[in-house]
C-alpha cells in the first residue's frame, strides 16, 4: 500500500522561500482574460513551476479579489505580478530580454511537441481571452506562435489548462 505524503513532507517553499528562489525564465502574459478563477488557476501553475512575473493586460482581473483567491490558493502572494492597461505596453517592455509566445493556433504556427526552448533565453507566454484568443495585434509581433496539439472535436482548451500544459512543457524542456 501507498501512503499519501502530508503537506509537510512536500518540502514546498514558503512565501519568503519562494521569493528568493531562483525562477525559471518565463514570464506569463494574460490578453483580456475574462474569468477570475481562469487568473486564479494561472497564478497556481505559475507558483508551482517557479515563474518569473504574470503580466495582467486590459480587463484581465486582478488581485485582491475572493474569486481569484478560491483558485490560485494563496499563489497570488508568492508570485510577482503587474497590471498593465494594454498587453502591447507588456510585450513592448519585454521585447528586449524576452523571445515573445503567442500561444495561438495561427498558420505556420509551432506545435508545441516541436518546440525546443534555448537554455539560455528568456521566453514571455501569451494566453488570450476565452473567447477570442490572442489579440491579432498581439500575434502579429510575436516571435513565434505556438500550439497545442489537439485531437478531437473541440478545437480550443481553458485558457487555465493550456497555461498548465505549456509552462510544464517548457520547464520540462527547460531542465533536461
Amino acid at each position: 500500500m501507498k501512503r499519501k505524503l502530508l503537506n509537510e513532507e512536500l518540502n514546498r517553499f514558503d512565501i519568503v522561500g519562494y521569493k528568493q528562489a531562483k525562477k525559471f525564465n518565463f514570464v506569463i502574459i494574460l490578453d483580456n482574460i475574462r474569468s477570475m478563477n481562469n487568473v486564479g488557476s494561472v497564478f497556481r501553475t505559475a507558483d508551482a513551476f517557479r515563474c518569473e512575473k504574470i503580466f495582467l493586460c486590459g480587463i484581465t482581473p486582478k488581485p485582491p479579489h475572493r474569486d481569484i483567491q478560491k483558485t490560485a490558493l494563496g499563489a497570488t502572494e508568492s508570485v510577482d505580478w503587474q497590471y498593465l492597461k494594454t498587453t502591447k505596453e507588456a510585450v513592448d517592455l519585454l521585447k528586449d530580454q524576452y523571445i515573445i509566445v503567442s500561444i495561438e493556433q495561427v498558420e505556420n504556427s509551432l506545435m508545441l511537441n516541436n518546440f525546443l526552448p534555448e537554455k539560455d533565453k528568456k521566453y514571455a507566454f501569451i494566453f488570450g481571452n476565452e473567447v477570442t484568443g490572442v489579440d491579432q495585434e498581439i500575434v502579429d509581433i510575436s516571435d513565434i506562435c505556438l500550439e497545442i496539439p489537439q485531437f478531437g472535436t473541440k478545437h480550443s482548451l481553458n485558457i487555465s489548462v493550456s497555461t498548465g500544459v505549456v509552462i510544464w512543457d517548457f520547464v520540462q524542456k527547460a531542465i533536461l
